[in-house]
């Protein structure tokens, strides 16, 4: 049985590009904003383009911020992409307006401090130990992003000893983290959907979490 997947529909992201590239990787996908289908599906993808506060605003609107702590508070996984990764964190900052985030994870996502923005383009990513989500890509592995706007930190301060989230790394101007994985809960600040065979490699690690 292919593992059945849903792409919240929330009018921000490459919706039908991460829709075939899902279907390419061996999901049964399903684009929408049905609450009851992104509540009981298999693995539920949160994708963003654009504006922290307009992802923040549309997610709201489908009542995907709940949608996502319900299925995390049951184990069951989410994928965040780009700005869907972004919205996680608790804040984002832009030209200097504050925006709630999900707050999933601690920290702000604010603009990058690279003389050339936005970061759009191939670049290298160095995977977390241990990833599973880039299990099995060489070091040097390139990946598809775009984007202005980052997390450069998360200050995990661990509650009951549990665990922060195993992050990994990319640079433009700085440090900033391009993807993270936590239980249940794994994002990319770069386009999977976007990245060839690597995207593919890494979606096919995500669904295989699933089954």
């Amino acid at each position: 049985m292919k593992p059945r997947v849903v792409v919240l529909d929330h009018g921000s992201g490459n919706l039908r590009s991460a829709q075939r590239a899902l279907e390419r990787a061996g999901a049964q996908v399903t684009v929408t904003a049905a609450f009851g289908e992104a509540m009981n599906c298999d693995g539920l993808v949160v994708p963003g383009v654009g504006a922290f506060a307009a992802c923040m605003a549309g997610l709201r609107a489908v009542r995907g911020d709940m949608i996502i702590d319900r299925r995390l508070a049951g184990a069951r996984p989410v994928l965040g992409i780009c700005v869907g990764m972004q919205v996680l964190f608790e804040t984002g900052d832009e030209h200097g307006v504050r925006t709630q985030g999900i707050g999933e994870w601690p920290g702000t996502v604010g603009r990058l401090k690279a003389p050339v923005l936005p970061h759009m383009g191939w670049n290298t990513v160095t995977p977390a130990a241990g990833s599973a989500l880039l299990a099995g890509l060489d070091p040097g592995t390139r990946f598809y992003f775009v984007h202005s706007y980052a997390a450069t930190s998360c200050p995990w301060e661990p509650a009951a000893r549990l665990p922060g989230p195993l992050l990994s790394w990319a640079e433009h101007g700085e440090p900033f983290i391009a993807a993270a994985e936590h239980g249940p809960l794994w994002a990319t600040q770069f386009h999977p959907e976007k990245s060839g065979d690597a995207g593919a490699t890494l979606l096919a690690n995500w669904l295989e979490t699933l089954t």
